[in-house]
């Protein structure tokens, strides 16, 4: 039997998303228990988290499983990720030893590996990610890589359309913000194609030069189209895109033309500080009532201002906690049964 990952949400059906959304909407009430008994996940965090982290080990505990979270380099050995090297230095145990005795384990594995400086060609491929999917037997799920956040991208369409209702054709806005450094692209670009998914109009709103890949714009720009909604503009006024707008996505990245160049990059964001997510613009969203979304963590008062995060148009937390149900969706769908 053939294994299935979970690696992108884009690789999925839209009828088999639309089943992992219509299946949290269950869960989310309450009217699913059990499911995954005896079954157990195994986690490898290359980086932090505190929601990641924390819904699926207690996703898990929910119906019946039990997850197993491992740091390399911290309570487990330090993880080489490297093909073809001589282990002569600090790293002691090479991925693809890792992924196959966690395969043994577990009835499915999932990983968070940002990416590692270099170059965005480089980066983009989501090497370490996909050396685990190769060499692990179970599935693989992506906790968020270079590329993708999968698990956040489902919690966003599923609080789009919890908050929106009916959700084609209602303006999305993506906006940029400052930050101290330059972030992954991974989760705005997992919250557009969230809001094609959607049927959304989307904007999005960033300095000029602040690129995101060409090649996820272009799915963007398709997801929409499949979608039966959207068009897709990128645009360099922040006010003017969140002007009545339903829904204002803030976040930071750093332009991938930039990528691994910090000294270029920490300049180009210095020129663009001004950038962040007021209840100013806020009110100038449709009716003056746009909800307002970031993945979190967020920087307060940098990203977003305190009085947005703390007003009645933020919707972050319900956005947080929507990652637990649609989590204990997908882990029931992959490893579960449901009854």
């Amino acid at each position: 039997m053939t294994k299935r990952d979970f690696l992108a949400v884009e690789d999925w059906s839209y009828e088999e998303v639309e089943a992992l959304l219509a299946l949290a909407t269950r869960v989310k009430r309450g009217e699913v228990v059990g499911g995954l008994e005896r079954k157990v996940l195994a986690m490898v965090f290359l980086d932090p988290s505190l929601r990641t982290r924390t819904s699926f080990e207690a996703g898990m505990f929910l119906h019946g499983g039990h997850a197993v979270v491992l740091e390399p380099g911290k309570g487990s050995w330090a993880l080489e990720t490297e093909d073809g090297v001589v282990m002569d230095r600090d790293t002691v145990e090479h991925v693809t030893e890792a992924a196959r005795v966690l395969g043994r384990y577990a009835d499915a594995l999932a990983v968070r590996a940002f990416p590692r400086g270099g170059d965005w060609p480089t980066a983009r491929e989501d090497a370490v990610l996909r050396q685990f999917a190769r060499h692990c037997e179970k599935p693989v799920i992506n906790l968020e890589s270079s590329r993708r956040h999968p698990c956040q991208e489902l919690a966003d369409a599923f609080t789009l359309r919890e908050k929106l209702g009916e959700t084609r054709g209602r303006k999305f806005v993506l906006t940029w913000a400052w930050h101290p450094k330059a972030l992954p692209t991974a989760v705005p670009v997992s919250a557009a194609l969230a809001a094609a998914r959607m049927g959304m109009d989307i904007t999005i709103a960033a300095p000029e030069g602040c690129d995101l890949d060409p090649e996820d714009v272009a799915r963007i720009q398709s997801l929409a189209r499949e979608a039966g909604g959207g068009r897709v503009s990128v645009v360099h006024d922040q006010a003017d895109a969140i002007a009545s707008a339903d829904a204002v996505y803030a976040k930071s990245w750093g332009p991938v033309s930039l990528y691994g160049q910090p000294e270029a990059q920490r300049a180009w964001f210095d020129r663009s500080r001004g950038w962040r997510l007021t209840a100013e613009h806020m009110r100038t969203t449709r009716g003056g009532k746009g909800i307002a979304m970031h993945c979190l963590p967020v920087r307060r008062n940098v990203e977003i201002d305190d009085a947005v995060l703390d007003g009645p148009q933020s919707v972050v937390v319900d956005e947080a906690e929507n990652r637990l149900h649609v989590q204990r969706a997908l882990l029931l769908s992959m490893i579960g049964s449901v009854r």
